[in-house]
């Protein structure tokens, strides 16, 4: 009498069922018979029902015949092909690309509003006396009046502000 198998984790099992069922349609898309395909993989009809149903004591090996009886042998190299864990694991590894201190960004420590036009407009309700900003603040004025900032009438030094406050403030993103 064979040994009871050892009982497989629910995704796992859940993932040889389905299987099953992409085996069972295969045959049925087919028009192929559980006894033909037995016959022509070299086991029981039974044991096609329970690759069918994902029983875990079917053999790998009887599981490829099946499935070169449906022409769907080629299928098993695709398995783990793609090692995704893998590759995170093994880039984990990998040192981190050293980059010189110059090039590191850093936000602004003040950001003097009168030498940005586009954010001299869109900080108008703030009072007079208001000639710096945090560079927090000068972010979230551009995010959250974005559709007043005329993109055309912006020069060069205020796209490098908006880029470096993105980079830095926004952790590379502008939620506009």
């Amino acid at each position: 009498m064979p040994a009871k198998p050892i009982p497989l984790p629910a995704p796992q099992a859940q993932l040889l069922v389905e299987l099953g069922e992409r085996l069972r349609n295969a045959r049925l898309r087919r028009g192929l018979a559980a006894a033909a395909v037995a016959s022509g993989a070299g086991v029981s009809r039974m044991t096609v029902h329970r690759a069918e149903r994902g029983e875990s004591a079917i053999a790998i090996g009887t599981l490829v015949r099946i499935m070169g009886v449906l022409d769907l042998a080629g299928d098993f190299a695709f398995l783990g092909r793609d090692d995704k864990m893998g590759r995170l694991l093994q880039d984990a590894r990998l040192r981190p690309r050293r980059v010189p201190a110059a090039a590191q960004a850093r936000p602004p420590r003040r950001v003097r509003i009168e030498h940005y036009p586009q954010l001299r407009q869109i900080a108008w309700h703030l009072g007079p006396d208001t000639t710096e900003l945090a560079p927090e603040e000068a972010y979230a004025l551009y995010e959250r009046n974005w559709r007043h900032v005329d993109r055309a009438a912006m020069d060069a030094k205020e796209i490098a502000l908006l880029r470096r406050l993105t980079a830095t403030v926004g952790n590379g993103v502008l939620l506009v």
